[in-house]
């Protein structure tokens, strides 16, 4: 299928690593004009190589989400650059603090600003530079855990949070004909994640976890995620609004892994 997205203006938040970088890919490969940002210099510059590879006219700007100026800045310069922006990417994701009651305020307060308040100060900016556009989408990348209780409530409220964001910006910005929906992956594998590492240093424990929470024996990879978003961010998907899309693979619950 032909997702004609040839042209497209794309941006992602978070894009340099994991679910960000295979989006920013993906999106490339499908000819779209790409622009990330991330916190890390190294691995955003590699990133930005591999995808100056695929489109040459690639971006990117080491950008501190919960700083609203840092991201109000890479936004509007992404938008002069490029000329507008047809599709957003809110990947940017993270939890503070350990249990739920243990979790100080300053805790929480992190947890829902790099999530859910990165997510609002983003398409914020975005907005003005998406409206009249053909085939606006924002896409929202939450997490499983923010329908399935599990570990450190503080991640799951923000992500929840962000699947209700998503559902009220869907009614908001219908006059301007932009889509808001959310995606909810499951545990994903990428080279130098979270689960890479543990399968390296608890290969016992890993596929006690394969056996008996995933029922495909196996966890999701990062490009699996990435092909729901570009479809999401395609015309082919354009009465798909207000939606939460669990990329799981039937996954029981979320883990009680937890890496920092």
């Amino acid at each position: 299928m032909d997702l004609n997205i040839d042209g497209k203006i794309a941006v992602v938040t978070g894009g340099s690593h994991g679910i960000g970088r295979a989006t920013a890919l993906t999106l490339a490969s499908e000819r779209c004009q790409v622009s990330i940002c991330a916190r890390g210099k190294e691995q955003l510059d590699k990133t930005l190589s591999e995808l100056c590879e695929i489109s040459p006219e690639s971006w990117g700007s080491i950008t501190d989400v919960t700083d609203r100026a840092a991201i109000e800045t890479f936004i509007q310069e992404v938008a002069v650059r490029s000329g507008g922006i047809d599709t957003l990417i809110c990947n940017v994701g993270g939890s503070s603090g350990g249990e739920t009651l243990d979790a100080t305020d300053e805790e929480w307060m992190a947890t829902l600003d790099v999530n859910l308040l990165h997510v609002v100060r983003t398409i914020r900016a975005a907005v003005p530079h998406m409206k009249g556009r053909e085939d606006p989408s924002i896409v929202i990348v939450s997490s499983i855990s923010g329908w399935k209780p599990g570990p450190r409530a503080q991640y799951g409220a923000a992500k929840a949070a962000e699947i209700f964001l998503a559902s009220a910006l869907a009614w908001d910005l219908a006059k301007e004909r932009i889509r808001v929906n959310t995606i909810c992956p499951g545990s994903i594998m990428f080279p130098g994640g979270g689960w890479d590492e543990y399968k390296e240093s608890d290969p016992e424990g890993y596929s006690r976890f394969m056996e008996n929470d995933l029922p495909w024996k196996r966890l999701g990879t990062d490009q699996e995620v990435a092909d729901v978003i570009a479809f999401l961010c395609s015309g082919r998907s354009r009465w798909i609004n207000g939606a939460m899309i669990p990329v799981d693979g039937g996954q029981s619950r979320p883990s009680g892994r937890w890496f920092n």
